[in-house]
This record gives C-alpha cells, structure tokens and sequence, in this order.
C-alpha cells in the first residue's frame, strides 16, 4: 500500500495540537512538553502513517515527548536528545530502533516503575486500546482506553490510585536519582509478595534492562 505523503498527514484545518494544549493545561497532572525540531517530527508522522488531526499524529509531529506526573509518565513522540527513545525507535520504525520491537503493538510510554504503554495493533485482536505492562503481574492489562482517552487519563486520571502499590513517601524527591533512560529496578520485585513502594528498595537500572522483561513475556 502507497504511503501517505508528509504534506497529506498535515492536516492544518483539523489540528488537534490546540485542543491537545488545552486538555493538558486544564488537566490536574503535571506535565512538561518536549518540543519537536520540525524535521523529527515530520520523519515521525511519516514513519507511523498518522495524521495530525489524531493525538498520536500531533503528539509524534509537535513533540519529543511529554513528561507527566513529574516526569513519572513519559509520553513518547518524535525523536529528540532529552528523552531516551522515541515512537520510531521503540517501534521498530527507523534505521536506529533503541529497543527490539514487540510485534503487534505500537508502545506509546513507558513509567519509571519499569511498566509500559502500548497500542494493540494486532497481538490481542488489534482492539486498538492502550495496553499496559504491568510490572507487579508482568503481564499486559488492557486499559479499554483509546490513545485520546489515554492522552485525557494521563492529563486527568488518579495517577496516585493507579499507582498506589508502586510509590513510596516522597518518591517525587526521589526521581532525580534517574538519568535520561532510567527506570527504578525493584527488590524485592513488584511481583513478588513481599516487593511494593514502600517495601522494596529501588535502584537506578536502564530502561532496556525493565524492557527485556517485558519482551521476556511476550
């Protein structure tokens, strides 16, 4: 199938990037957007076939990515030098991929408790709902939310609820032990009975190192 052109996934009547902005600014999260140079971006939304009247296309073409809650979330986009890997390069979608890509879905984010974010594009049915990898059940848990409806829990949703078992008492203070491409390694590990936040002891691993898990499942 002939791919779309740059110019015909830029679609300027229907951007969704304003109506992003404002659903982020209005959310109760924190966040932090990594601009995109234009180049990546274009090179993103090329790579992935998405048009900039989704979020996943504006998300690919606007930014390097977005830092939610503290920088807990990272919201993959473009390629960019301040967040490691991108929606190509995790995706198995440019000459550099940064990880081995798992077939049959499309990771969109990943946190720093070493759990994953993925569209289902063909390895459950291709439901096209946001998956996670969870890291205490090391399994993929269906959220039943499409990437928008992701996007709006990641600027809306109680983030503390969700990941009540996996923090501890000023994990915020905490996050600046992590340098770019690192997630917390866990011991005991959240999926044993006695790992959790407050229990087990965290170390700075690279994120490659909590990917392999996740692979290692399939």
């Amino acid at each position: 199938m002939q791919k779309l052109s740059v110019h015909e996934l830029l679609d300027l009547e229907n951007d969704a990037w304003p109506e992003l902005k404002q659903l982020l600014e209005e959310g109760s999260n924190t966040y932090t957007v990594i601009p995109a140079q234009r180049s990546k971006g274009e090179e993103a939304i090329y790579a992935l076939q998405v048009s900039t009247k989704s979020y996943l296309g504006v998300i690919a073409y606007e930014t390097g990515g977005v830092l939610v809650d503290h920088g807990w979330i990272t919201l993959l986009g473009a390629e960019t030098e301040q967040i490691a890997g991108s929606l190509t390069s995790w995706n198995g979608l440019t000459d550099h991929p940064a990880v081995e890509a798992l077939e049959g879905m499309l990771v969109v984010a990943y946190d720093v408790a070493g759990g994953f974010f993925a569209l289902d594009t063909g390895k459950f049915e291709g439901s096209g709902h946001v998956y996670y990898f969870a890291p205490d059940t090391l399994e993929w848990e269906s959220t039943e939310l499409a990437y928008s409806g992701f996007v709006n829990w990641l600027a809306n949703g109680d983030l503390e609820q969700f990941y009540q078992t996996f923090r501890w008492q000023d994990w915020q203070n905490d996050m600046n032990q992590l340098e770019q491409g690192q997630v917390f390694a866990y011991y005991p590990p959240l999926w044993t009975e006695e790992g959790g936040g407050k229990t087990s002891q965290k170390t700075p691993v690279a994120i490659t190192e909590a990917w392999k898990i996740a692979l290692s499942g399939r």
